[in-house]
């Protein structure tokens, strides 16, 4: 199977991109099922980049229903250590309009605990640091690159992430604001978690596709006006990932790729055979 060392996850569209050459489809199998779909695998300004398509060709999936323990373990299995995610976000601020792009710091869970998002239990207790969710030096290549092709780049921000599919309502909308948060949307989590503990480096790229229901001026959010938002977005969205490929040849200089060096509580003796066979290559090394 091929390796990459990168990889992509977000909308179908990002995946036709020029100057992406010997490019492969894998299917990978995990111990978590199947993800969303097969990956592509293409060489990129010299580096070889595993792209995925979160929702699945044709968008099949409801954002409760991505199977994000399948896809950060493959991505980990391909030998993935950097992963951007490109999400479509809705503003909950009057100065993020739509087509901004946000390269967020913090993230709110707003979930319902309905969608796995560890890999730990069965027997194994882990508890990864998550103060700051996102990889700094791949957020900090994110704004280089969005700002290197000439686009204006927000480089902090907090997203909260709801669980849908349904849009928020407008009580909803106006407590977000109020609480102080920038972003919404409903895809960065349980991702981000799972990829800290897989010891992925993580950052999203944010897409503002909407002002959330809040705003007096607008109309309320729809798939139509969503999709008419994001086509716009995603020459644009192809640029930023083929400046950034080359900001990321270096090794890590982060802590992700050791999140779990100290995370894992549980006695060696106690951990049962089969959840050690199940999370060797999350956890393996860590085991003895």
């Amino acid at each position: 199977m091929s390796r990459a060392t990168i990889g992509i996850i977000g909308g179908s569209g990002l995946y036709d991109m020029p100057g992406v050459t010997e490019a492969e489809e894998f299917s990978v199998d995990t111990p978590f099922g199947s993800p969303s779909d097969s990956f592509l695998i293409g060489t990129l300004a010299h580096q070889r980049v595993a792209f995925l398509p979160r929702h699945g060709r044709g968008h099949r999936l409801l954002p409760s229903e991505v199977p994000s323990q399948a896809n950060i373990y493959a991505f980990k299995k391909l030998g993935v250590r950097r992963l951007i995610s490109i999400s479509a976000v809705g503003s909950l601020r009057e100065d993020l309009p739509p087509g901004q792009m946000v390269v967020p710091d913090q993230l709110v869970d707003r979930t319902k605990g309905v969608r796995p998002f560890t890999f730990f239990g069965a027997g194994i207790v882990g508890h990864v640091a998550f103060d700051n969710p996102f990889c700094p030096e791949v957020r900090a290549a994110l704004c280089s690159a969005i700002r290197g092709v000439g686009q204006p780049v927000v480089e902090s921000g907090t997203l909260c992430v709801m669980e849908g599919p349904q849009f928020s309502t407008r009580a909803e909308s106006e407590l977000h604001r109020r609480n102080g948060f920038d972003l919404i949307g409903m895809t960065a989590l349980p991702e981000a978690k799972l990829a800290r503990e897989a010891e992925l480096c993580y950052a999203t790229l944010a897409l503002v596709t909407d002002y959330d229901v809040w705003h007096p001026e607008h109309d309320s959010v729809t798939v139509e006006a969503v999709v008419q938002v994001l086509k716009r977005n995603v020459v644009t969205a192809q640029g930023v990932i083929a400046a950034l490929i080359p900001l990321l040849r270096d090794e890590p200089a982060c802590g992700c790729g050791t999140a779990l060096q100290h995370a894992i509580m549980t006695a060696r003796e106690h951990i049962p055979a089969e959840t050690r066979a199940r999370l060797e290559l999350i956890v393996g090394k860590y085991l003895g």
